[in-house]
């Protein structure tokens, strides 16, 4: 006859540790697996907009964001932006450079495309559109969610690459051309890869699509 073996109590204490670590590593294997678990989605129906023709969708790998630009405040850019979403310019265009919970920003029409980023030059390409100059004059709140043009190296033109706040920024005012605020779907600019070394990214996270929500059907 088998006799039965009683475990001792640093044995069971041992074998409840063995079976917590292994469900925290399967939760962390999921968290880092699926970064986008927690971001919550945006369902376009339920909203209701004032100026639609002024809403732009933003799609990225954790879902939708949904813009409200503002041309009272810079119509040259509006009309620009408005241009190169219409004809899909932003679409698989790489998000550069990010910096964590502070900023994201892409619009390398040049140098930040899918399948043929040059990490030399990234950041300081143009588009085949005409440049414009910056439209600072009208008071303007940088806050969260803030959508603005960034500044050619020179910094008195401007040209597609755009800039979104994860934080306020005052003191971005006269220095930025604003072109909206995100009205829904911020925390999926949050997942957005970065790199802890430097504002620009390897292997960067990519916009999907861009689009006026009178395209989207």
């Amino acid at each position: 006859m088998l006799k039965k073996i009683k475990q001792t109590k640093s044995e069971k204490l041992l074998l409840i540790f063995l079976i917590l670590l292994a469900v925290f590593s399967l939760i962390s294997f999921t968290l880092i697996k699926n970064k986008c678990l927690f971001v919550e989605k945006v369902n376009l129906a339920k909203l209701n907009f004032n100026n639609p023709e002024n809403i732009i969708i933003l799609n990225v790998s954790c879902g939708n964001v949904v813009i409200e630009l503002f041309p009272s405040i810079s119509p040259n850019a509006v009309d620009k932006f408005k241009k190169l979403i219409k004809n899909k310019e932003y679409d698989n265009v790489a998000f550069h450079r990010v910096i964590e919970n502070f900023l994201v920003q892409a619009g390398d029409l040049e140098f930040g495309r899918k399948g043929n980023i040059n990490y030399t030059y990234i950041g300081s390409g143009r588009s085949k559109y005409d440049l414009i100059k910056p439209e600072i004059d009208k008071p303007f709140e940088f806050k969260r969610g803030t959508i603005a043009f960034a500044k050619s190296k020179s910094g008195d033109v401007e040209d597609s690459e755009f800039l979104i706040l994860l934080a306020d920024a005052f003191l971005f005012e006269g220095e930025y051309t604003p072109l909206g605020k995100v009205i829904s779907g911020i925390s999926a600019l949050e997942k957005i890869k970065f790199n802890d070394q430097s504002e620009y990214v390897l292997r960067p996270d990519f916009i999907n699509s861009l689009k006026l929500l009178s395209d989207i059907n």
